[in-house]
């Protein structure tokens, strides 16, 4: 008996792990090491995405309205690498990566959702936005300017 529910256990974990990993929209890391290593490599901005995705209605127009629409996708795949940072309410998500949320929240002040933290390659915060109107053209520009 005891095997049986070492072996359910771990079955669940993974699962579970799993079923994190996959709640990441395409294109969308969730792990910030990675993606810092990543932005630093390519030279690219860091947009980290402080959202409730499942919950936060911002957050989910943010996302219907920007970045779903194909001319943001091509323009974050030449210039940002993509993280989402999120708080849900009702879907899994690994201890791991509510830890390092819950870190990154603290680190960057993180007061309402949406927030959008920019970092430049290096790591450093150079822009800060939250949902703006305009769809993808007004917010791509708005990153834009983060680029100097």
């Amino acid at each position: 008996m005891k095997r049986f529910l070492t072996q359910l256990f771990t079955v669940c974990a993974v699962l579970t792990l799993g079923a994190s990993a996959a709640f990441a929209a395409e294109g969308w890391g969730e792990n910030y090491e990675k993606a810092a290593a990543q932005a630093k490599a390519e030279k690219k901005l860091l947009l980290l995405d402080f959202t409730g995705s499942d919950w936060c209605g911002w957050c989910i127009k943010l996302n219907k309205e920007v970045f779903s629409q194909a001319e943001f996708k091509e323009y974050a795949a030449k210039n940002l690498v993509l993280m989402e940072v999120d708080f849900p309410q009702t879907k899994p998500q690994a201890a791991n990566i509510k830890a390092q949320n819950a870190r990154l929240q603290a680190k960057y002040k993180i007061e309402g959702y949406p927030t959008i933290v920019v970092l430049n390659p290096d790591g450093k915060k150079v822009g800060e936005l939250g949902y703006q109107p305009g769809g993808p053209k007004a917010f791509t520009a708005a990153l834009d300017g983060f680029k100097k």
